[in-house]
């Protein structure tokens, strides 16, 4: 869970070393400022090979073309996911 989210003292870092390669990590980015607080977690964490690693942005927070361009422009290795369930169904608990 990013700083934007509110969430992030429900992180688990004591589960990380847990992790296998066909595990994956998703953050949920809602700001530049989540942005660099992620890339920075990314680089200290000691994630497994292979392990995926997925940025999001936080619907109705930050477009998603912005979030591409800045992860194009720092070349990170990770995956760009957008929530799908927020375009099919908006806010809709349990959706």
């Amino acid at each position: 869970k990013t700083p934007g989210s509110g969430e992030e003292r429900r992180n688990r870092y004591q589960e990380l070393p847990l992790l296998a390669a066909h595990d994956a990590v998703k953050f949920v980015i809602c700001s530049r400022s989540d942005y660099e607080w992620s890339r920075a977690k990314l680089a200290e964490l000691a994630l497994p090979a292979g392990c995926m690693v997925f940025f999001s942005p936080s619907h109705e927070e930050l477009a998603a073309r912005e979030l591409a361009d800045w992860i194009l422009a720092d070349r990170l290795p990770v995956r760009m996911q957008i929530q799908l369930h927020k375009y099919l169904w908006g806010n809709v608990p349990g959706r």
